[in-house]
């Protein structure tokens, strides 16, 4: 009988090890596997024919959130250098009154880009939404992914494996915000990791809204 608790003992310690050692196994694995991918001077980035933008939240008065406006303005930096060839913003417009791509649109436009090479994807309402729709509904194989440094692993890691060939430049994050703010975002990339893992390795569930081809061209 005491071998029998001795053996579930080391067993349950092992399970306990697993649990604890596991995540950060994971998280480790994707910034790893990930980093010949990711870029953070645009001169270094190779030329793409899409740079594929995330929303990252709009103020009250419809204006790009900061961390948003400095994402959407590297695209812009992108496009300008001719590493780009268009641009797809992804993001929220959920609700009528919440529209995070209109605010892109308007920025990038403001700045020089022309309407023409904008395309907006409205119902990019997560990474793995926006990654998973870029490459069905708008043909995308290849792009520059355009997030902060401490999303770019998952952004990076989500879309090449749901078919996108991705490469990532990362904007400014711990030092241009408060050490605070990014704690707060890194900590739950760190969740978000892990369920990115399990949505592209086990359940590829279907986006909350699909619709018609609208290939980039």
């Amino acid at each position: 009988m005491r071998n029998y608790y001795r053996r579930w003992r080391r067993i349950a310690l092992i399970l306990l090890v697993s649990a604890v050692a596991g995540p950060p196994a994971l998280i480790a694995y994707v910034a790893a596997s990930t980093s010949p991918h990711r870029y953070t001077d645009p001169a270094e980035v190779p030329a793409e024919p899409v740079a594929l933008v995330f929303g990252a939240g709009v103020r009250r008065d419809g204006t790009p959130s900061p961390m948003l406006a400095d994402r959407v303005q590297t695209a812009v930096q992108l496009y300008q250098m001719g590493r780009v060839r268009k641009i797809l913003m992804t993001g929220d417009n959920s609700q009528v009154e919440y529209n995070e791509v209109a605010a892109m649109q308007q920025y990038a436009e403001d700045r020089g880009v022309p309407a023409g090479d904008i395309t907006l994807d409205y119902a990019g309402f997560s990474t793995y939404e926006s990654c998973y729709r870029a490459r069905v509904i708008f043909g995308v194989e290849q792009a520059v992914l355009i997030t902060q440094q401490f999303h770019l692993p998952r952004a990076v890691y989500t879309c090449r494996h749901l078919g996108i060939d991705a490469v990532g430049l990362g904007t400014p994050d711990w030092e241009a915000y408060s050490s605070k703010v990014v704690s707060f975002y890194t900590m739950r990339e760190f969740l978000a990791t892990l369920k990115a893992l399990w949505q592209v390795h086990i359940t590829r569930p279907l986006p909350t809204f699909l619709g018609p081809y609208e290939g980039i061209t």
